[in-house]
């Protein structure tokens, strides 16, 4: 049997990470095979990119050469991260996928919605997420999270872009939560984290897994 696969999206600082880290656990405590990965990055090669994108160092080429980097990646990470553990049956949890780079590039990098979406058909073909959470916080909040977060470590790529540049993308991303309310379930990110731990377990329950919460409780008894 496929796995399901699940992506966590939002600004700079507003808990996908945290919240991505925190669904595989639970899903491992309930007896099921997890992958939990990320974007850019995910598998050797993606993760050579990843170093090139957020170090900024690709930023003067333009949105159009970031987005094809983008998808260099993703198709690596697809290839021999994704598509890999799907098939064996295993869920994947992924910190940022497909609709980072229709916001960040996409909406706020102005690139053609034409080569974004050609883009994706060439580098995810049917490794699409069955549901995404998109953690929302207004950008202040996130961008404080984020600076607390890195300490004194430099800001990465995305994370030195202004707060009005961050605004935009929040606006962005609850354009696309409209757009695709089947899919991508909006959580607000600014909720004590237990509470959106909850939420989003839930969901996942619903949506993916019915017998979801009967399985977690024969893996605690050991039935």
């Amino acid at each position: 049997m496929r796995g399901h696969f699940i992506t966590f999206e939002g600004g700079e600082g507003s808990g996908k990470s945290t919240h991505a880290a925190t669904l595989a656990a639970h899903l491992k405590s309930a007896g099921i095979e997890v992958v939990l990965t990320r974007e850019p990055g995910g598998s050797p090669g993606a993760e050579i990119i990843r170093h090139i994108i957020l170090s900024g160092i690709a930023k003067p080429l333009g949105s159009e050469t970031e987005a094809i980097l983008f998808a260099a990646a993703r198709d690596d990470h697809v290839n021999n991260t994704i598509r890999p553990a799907l098939e064996a049956g295993k869920w994947v949890i992924c910190d940022r996928f497909i609709d980072s780079t229709r916001v960040y590039q996409g909406v706020l990098g102005n690139v053609d919605g034409k080569l974004i979406r050609g883009l994706e058909r060439v580098t995810v073909g049917d490794c699409w997420p069955e549901l995404t959470f998109m953690l929302d916080v207004p950008a202040a909040v996130g961008l404080a999270r984020a600076k607390s977060r890195r300490g004194k470590a430099a800001a990465d790529r995305f994370e030195s872009e202004s707060v009005e540049f961050h605004e935009q993308l929040r606006t962005a991303y609850r354009a696309l939560a409209d757009r695709e309310p089947k899919r991508i379930i909006v959580v607000d990110g600014r909720a004590p984290r237990d509470i959106v731990a909850e939420r989003i377990w839930n969901t996942v329950q619903m949506r993916l897994h019915p017998g979801l919460e009967h399985l977690e409780a024969e893996t605690a008894t050991g039935e």
